[in-house]
């Protein structure tokens, strides 16, 4: 048989066909965050669809131009900057400034991103980096719309702004805040925050979107949710612990990161067992920096913190290889043979 008229490709194992490219699984995603989204527009208004649209579109933009200026393939049609410009979008208020948001869409596509490589190659999570970025201007990142209110399109926000359930948490303020917000509230997403992460119910609708379409698995996001539940349980910050442990679950951004963040392909452990203990390190950190951190809130700084552990992980516990046998294992072997 002549080899050599046959269309035949040549790359390096493993040697995987599937029909879920990219594309596909960027595509699912965005479809598991349209109910956060549209919720975030019914909270916030209008101006919160366009937040997403603006971040899109940069983030979209910088990597065509960034590709585009370095002579190198277009990859804009893979949606993963379609993805992490709708995130950054998400963890921000309602009421940041456009020009802002570009920055940060910038920092995460050009400098988190494509600098080291373009996908499949930054070691930090996109759209958190930004975020954890974008926090150089505090101000703005800290101004929260209470809910039920219409932020205008253009110019300074002429809303009614308050505390976020999470910083009433940070100020152990928990009768205040069960005043101000029911749990019933909380889940629903009825209360102050950045646009994406308020609504727990649409967050977990998604998350289980993914589930059941095998973009992500469990390990993850119940390590991570499960940590977070057993620590505030076992050391409440006020006289009810079951309700002291619910309102950490349902506040701040641990849905949108449990399930959309720490489950980020490229920035999370491979194996199973990895992926648990790095979700119980994401848990650990959150809970570390709520309790005792300036700051109110902790999922984006602890996610990056273990996205940089990511390498630590998986080179110390490995799948097991078929056909493979330890060296112990084997001078047993030899040593039982004679």
């Amino acid at each position: 048989m002549d080899y050599r008229d046959l269309n035949l490709t040549g790359s390096s194992s493993p040697h995987i066909r599937s029909k879920d490219g990219t594309a596909h699984l960027m595509g699912e995603v965005m479809l598991a965050l349209l109910p956060a989204l549209a919720f975030g527009v019914f909270n916030f208004g209008l101006k919160a669809l366009v937040n997403a649209a603006v971040s899109v579109v940069a983030c979209c933009a910088f990597e065509w131009l960034y590709r585009k200026a370095m002579k190198k393939n277009n990859t804009v049609g893979d949606l993963s900057a379609a993805v992490t410009g709708m995130l950054i979008a998400f963890v921000c208020p309602v009421t940041i400034p456009y020009w802002i948001l570009v920055i940060g869409d910038f920092f995460a596509i050009v400098v988190v991103k494509q600098l080291f490589g373009g996908i499949g190659k930054n070691f930090l999570n996109p759209a958190l980096a930004a975020r954890a970025f974008m926090l150089s201007w505090a101000g703005a990142m800290t101004t929260w719309a209470v809910p039920r209110t219409s932020v205008p399109l253009w110019g300074a926000a002429d809303v009614a702004t308050g505390a976020t359930p999470m910083y009433m948490l940070h100020e152990n303020n928990l009768a205040g805040l069960m005043e101000q917000y029911s749990l019933k509230d909380m889940f629903i997403g009825l209360i102050g925050g950045s646009m994406g992460e308020v609504s727990a119910l649409c967050l977990i609708l998604g998350g289980l979107f993914l589930l059941y379409r095998k973009v992500i698995t469990w390990c993850i996001p119940v390590s991570y949710i499960g940590t977070v539940a057993v620590l505030t349980f076992l050391f409440p910050r006020g006289n009810d612990p079951v309700t002291w442990m619910l309102y950490n679950l349902l506040g701040g951004g641990l849905m949108l990161g449990a399930f959309f963040m720490a489950t980020d392909y490229v920035t999370s452990p491979v194996s199973k067992r990895g992926q648990a203990i790095f979700g119980v390190g994401c848990g650990l950190i959150t809970v570390f920096i709520r309790y005792f951190g300036s700051y109110s809130e902790g999922v984006c700084y602890a996610i990056l913190l273990m996205n940089l552990t990511v390498w630590l992980i998986d080179r110390n516990i490995k799948p097991a290889r078929f056909g493979v046998v330890k060296a112990g294992k084997s001078k047993e072997k030899e040593a039982a043979a004679k």
